[in-house]
Parts: C-alpha cells; sequence; structure tokens
C-alpha cells in the first residue's frame, strides 16, 4: 500500500481570509471579482500539487458592505472558466440545498464535470440565516432539523439524476441510425416529501459519475449527513484533541453508517501566516489585526450569538447567560466552536474579534514556515486530519508564500506529492472509487 500522503485544498476568499485583508498596500479591492485573480490563484494552487480548491457561497449579500469587498461571482460559473485555465486542480463550489432545485443543480454539476474532465465538487450546506430566507419568499429561516431532512432528500434525488443515464446510454451507430439506446434512460419518477421530479436528466452521466460530495457542517444532524453522504468533510477545531475528538467520531459514525471510514476525507480549516521568523509571523498576524474596524466584528458576533444589538462590549468578555445551541437555528457548530474559545481562553470580546478575524473560528497559525509545516504533519498523524483546508490570510500573496515555503517542506518530508500522477479525475485524486450507476448495479 503507498504511504498516505496530505489531502490540501486551497480556499479562495476575495482578497484573504483575514477581513482587514483589503485594507493592505498589495491589495486589489476590487480583485473578488476579476478573472485573472482567480486564474492566478488556481495555477499557484496547481503549482503546489493540491488535489482542489473551493469556493464558499451563500444565496444573499451576507453583512455590511463596509467591511471588506462583498459580493461574489457565483462559484459555478467561474469555476467552469477555471477549468479551461487549469489541468489538474479539483474545482469545488458550493450550492445549497434550501434555495435550489435538485434538477437544476444536478444539470450545471455534471456540466462542469464534463467541461472539466472531471474535477467538480460540490460542497453541500444547507444555509442558515433569515436574510437568505427573505430572499426567496420566506419570513424565516427553516428549522435546522428540515434544513437537513430537505437536503437529504434534494440529495437523493440529485443521486437519481446523476444515474438517469447508463455510462453506455450512447451508442453513436451511424450505420443504423440509432444514437442513443432508451432502455438506458431512468427518470427517477421520484414523489418525496419536498421534491416532485419526473424526468431523466438532460445530460449525459458525467466522467466522475458524480461530483466529489463535500460536507462543512460540525453539528449532530450535520453530521450525521456526513456520515451518510460525505466524501469530504471542511470542520473547524483550535486543538489537535478537539480535532482527534471530531476525526475518531465522524469516522465512527461513517462506519456505522455502513460505509468505507478511508471514503470520508476530514479537512480542517487552517489559516496560516508567515514569516521568516517567529517573530516577523507574529508582527505580520498584529498588522491585520490592527486594521479590524471593530464595530464590524461585534455586529456579527451579536448576530452569531443571537444577541440584541448593543449587547456586546468590546473590553469585557462575552455574557455569562448566552442563548444555549438548542436555542439556536443557525449555524449551531461555529456557535458553539466560538463560545468555547472565548470561554477556554478568558478573552474579551476584542480579543475574540481578533482570533476571529483571520478565519472566523478556524485555527490562525502565526510561524515559519518549518512551524506551519510541523503542525500540519502533527495532526496529520496522529489521527486529526487526512488533510488541510489552506485559508491563506492574504491573497495572493498569502498562498503564493505557502506554495513557495511550506510546500517544499511537506515534500521533503514525504507527507506531499512532487507532482501530478498524470491526468486523474477528483475522485481519483482523493483515493475513492467511482461510484457504479445504481441501475448497472441492480443488473448484476
Amino acid at each position: 500500500m503507498p504511504p498516505r500522503t496530505l489531502h490540501l485544498n486551497a480556499f479562495l476568499m476575495n482578497t484573504g481570509h483575514h477581513e482587514a485583508s483589503w485594507r493592505l498596500p498589495e491589495s486589489d479591492p476590487y480583485a473578488h471579482v476579476e478573472l485573472d485573480h482567480y486564474v492566478g490563484l488556481a495555477r499557484a494552487a496547481e503549482r503546489g500539487t493540491f488535489d482542489s480548491l473551493f469556493l464558499a457561497d451563500g444565496p444573499h449579500l451576507w453583512g455590511s458592505v463596509a467591511q471588506r469587498p462583498s459580493g461574489a461571482l457565483e462559484p459555478l460559473t467561474l469555476l467552469t472558466a477555471l477549468a479551461t485555465a487549469t489541468e489538474h486542480i479539483g474545482l469545488i463550489a458550493t450550492a445549497s440545498t434550501s434555495y435550489n432545485s435538485p434538477y437544476n443543480l444536478a444539470r450545471k454539476f455534471a456540466s462542469l464535470d464534463i467541461i472539466s474532465g472531471g474535477r467538480a465538487g460540490w460542497n453541500i450546506v444547507t444555509t442558515a440565516g433569515a436574510d437568505a430566507a427573505r430572499n426567496f419568499g420566506l419570513d424565516a429561516e427553516p428549522a435546522h432539523a428540515e434544513r437537513y431532512a430537505r437536503a437529504a432528500e434534494f440529495l437523493d434525488v440529485a443521486l437519481k439524476l446523476w444515474d438517469s443515464w447508463e455510462d453506455d446510454a450512447i451508442v453513436a451507430d451511424k450505420a443504423s441510425g440509432v444514437w442513443g439506446d432508451d432502455a438506458k434512460i431512468h427518470p427517477p419518477r421520484h414523489r418525496g416529501t419536498y421534491f416532485q421530479v419526473e424526468g431523466a436528466l438532460n445530460v449525459p452521466r458525467s466522467p466522475q459519475g458524480y461530483p466529489l460530495l463535500v460536507q462543512a457542517g460540525s453539528s449532530a444532524d450535520g453530521k450525521a449527513f456526513a456520515a451518510r453522504y460525505a466524501e469530504a468533510v471542511f470542520t473547524a477545531q483550535q486543538t489537535l484533541a478537539d480535532a482527534q475528538s471530531f476525526y475518531a467520531g465522524l469516522k465512527a459514525l461513517t462506519a456505522a453508517a455502513g460505509r468505507d471510514p478511508g471514503h470520508i476525507k476530514v479537512l480542517p480549516g487552517i489559516v496560516p501566516v508567515l514569516g521568516s521568523t517567529e517573530a516577523e509571523a507574529r508582527a505580520n498576524e498584529r498588522v491585520l489585526e490592527d486594521h479590524i474596524v471593530h464595530v464590524h466584528g461585534v455586529t456579527n458576533l451579536e448576530r452569531l450569538l443571537n444577541l440584541p444589538p448593543g449587547t456586546l462590549e468590546l473590553d469585557a468578555p462575552l455574557p455569562a447567560d448566552l442563548p444555549s445551541e438548542d436555542a439556536v437555528e443557525g449555524a449551531k457548530s461555529r456557535y458553539t466552536l466560538v463560545v468555547e474559545l472565548a470561554r477556554r481562553d478568558r478573552l474579551t470580546v476584542r480579543q475574540l474579534i481578533g482570533r476571529l478575524g483571520g478565519g472566523r473560528g478556524h485555527l490562525t497559525f502565526a510561524g515559519t514556515p518549518e512551524q506551519v509545516a510541523d503542525a500540519i504533519g502533527t495532526w496529520f498523524t496522529q489521527g486529526a486530519a487526512d488533510g488541510f483546508n489552506i485559508m491563506p490570510a492574504v491573497l495572493p500573496s498569502g498562498l503564493d508564500a505557502f506554495v513557495d515555503h511550506v510546500v517544499p517542506i511537506l515534500r521533503a518530508r514525504g507527507l506531499l506529492r512532487t507532482e501530478y500522477p498524470g491526468r486523474q479525475t477528483l475522485r481519483e485524486r482523493y483515493g475513492l472509487p467511482r461510484p457504479v450507476n445504481q441501475h448497472t448495479a441492480a443488473l448484476v
């Protein structure tokens, strides 16, 4: 068996994950809507032999446009353009099961998979928040459990649609005049609680069968959903012990769901802030923290914690009587992570905003390339991760620095490939089998 190696995903966010990144002299505050910016990032990640890159998304304008570059290019559209500018890197788009229909979304992902030669991935989200709900004619967001119930049916329908063409449905027999075999087209004829979908997909089965399925929720409902469907999980933990607990728990849930736990890859997020010395890295981190406009951080924190505006004081700790997680219908796992971070490290609101400014709860690590490589290697070898979601604080410089200075160390330690082994699908890159069409399997 070949040695286990890291899976690296580049999480691309406009000028960088730190909320103040756009204020640095090097940053282009218009980069988030410039195709060339993303082409450069994708090619940098490919130079670092990353498995994939990832774009977050939501169907609403998030927060105040005063805080940072706002709005975003639609990810499936952008990734289709990036597919033509790259050769190897996987292309993972976020799309909501709450505010899409299975037919249209299944068609879009199949199209991206065909155009990219089998490099598409879907980050499946249920979308929390009343702002998004009101954009789709709802007065309030659906309950947490209902969002996950809808997501499960949505994905079941999508799988039926991706399997509605058998792999050999296209005959292309010019002599007989038969292009396709109707017997190998299987309309879903789905009648469920949330969806009624009759016909077969209007695009053939794609190179991967269906895209790599990614999930990011760490609540009880989120982990149960991941154990049933996900093949990669983006997650956020602050400590090695917490990451080891999540990793072991999710692998156990996956096995209990009847799946091979090796077929679900756990990728915690890390925000690396690099310097040639530790002191330089800390100084680079302080520059970013000094550019935070705290009024935005307070507003966002009050929203996350379900607190009335004006509740939080910058130089005081979080209130002792916060709502319980059970009372939260939004991002439950992120709520718990932020509260536990503030309590464990006895942070004031100002300090907490500083800690969240770079990664919104993901691990922020300031250090030398060797120290960052050490941290990655420790989590990878001690049962906390199968790889990492790399979240540069500043883009493009942070990704370039990681590729130029951390990647060579990981390669020298045998933890990362030195080159791509030829053309592979994203599933092959993640060591996953191509799913057998359910209709073909039924005949075996």
